[in-house]
């Protein structure tokens, strides 16, 4: 099973492809719970207290996290996890490319 790309999905309404070689970030806002006010409104709708989102959230982390670890294996790529603040992300990403190219 394969994963099915964005522009495969929504090709309907994609009226051009733009390609490149470093990375796309796409910004935006989902406005009815982008503040503390409506995620509250969003997750008691649905019958869950704030203190139960870390539960609501886990399965989309864990669905992240798995995609992740599928295409980085799939590409040959070690996963490096960075849990302190002292590491400036983009910092070690630039040494890696130092180290092994700029190669996608």
């Amino acid at each position: 099973m394969g994963v099915e790309l964005l522009t495969e999905r929504h090709a309907s309404q994609i009226a051009g492809v733009l390609g490149c070689y470093d990375r796309v970030l796409i910004f935006g806002t989902l406005p009815g719970i982008c503040y503390a006010g409506g995620m509250t409104s969003f997750l008691y709708a649905r019958q869950i207290r704030i203190f139960d989102y870390p539960k609501f959230a886990e399965p989309f982390r864990e669905r992240i996290r798995e995609n992740a670890e599928r295409m980085a294996a799939a590409a040959g790529i070690k996963i490096e996890f960075i849990r302190t603040r002292s590491i400036r992300k983009e910092d070690r990403a630039q040494e890696l490319l130092a180290k092994r190219g700029e190669h996608p």
